[in-house]
């Protein structure tokens, strides 16, 4: 797959929910995205919708496309794991003034997590302490 740098802007919900899509089909035709819509009880998309989204994200160099006779199949430009990795990065810098312990700390504070949970972070950052 072919990758972009992270100069892009940060995604709106929609564009988010087919980049969703995109990642984890790999490549696909609109009306694909359209028949997997994540939402249960959501109105499916219009295409035209979904079609001028990945005209969007095409634009802000997150998707491409190869022709398919008449038609386009698209695929993501951008790994999933680098945007997650770019808006954690946005969101500490602008956010949380590059306090990593503050942002750990607003998680933490603002979250319900179970005992499962608690623990899987201490074997996360033990971890990360060994490396």
């Amino acid at each position: 797959m072919q990758t972009r740098n992270m100069d892009q802007k940060l995604l709106t919900p929609a564009e988010l929910k087919v980049m969703h899509l995109l990642w984890q089909k790999k490549k696909a035709f609109v009306k694909e995205l359209i028949a997997d819509w994540p939402e249960e009880g959501e109105k499916q998309p219009a295409y035209n919708t979904i079609s001028t989204i990945i005209r969007i994200l095409q634009k802000k160099g997150y998707v491409g496309h190869e022709a398919v006779g008449r038609s386009h199949r698209y695929f993501p430009l951008v790994p999933k794991a680098g945007y997650q990795n770019r808006l954690m990065q946005n969101v500490l810098q602008n956010v949380f003034s590059g306090s990593l312990s503050g942002m750990v700390s607003s998680l933490l504070d603002n979250q319900d997590l179970s005992d499962k949970q608690m623990d899987e972070l201490k074997t996360l950052i033990d971890k990360s302490a060994d490396e």
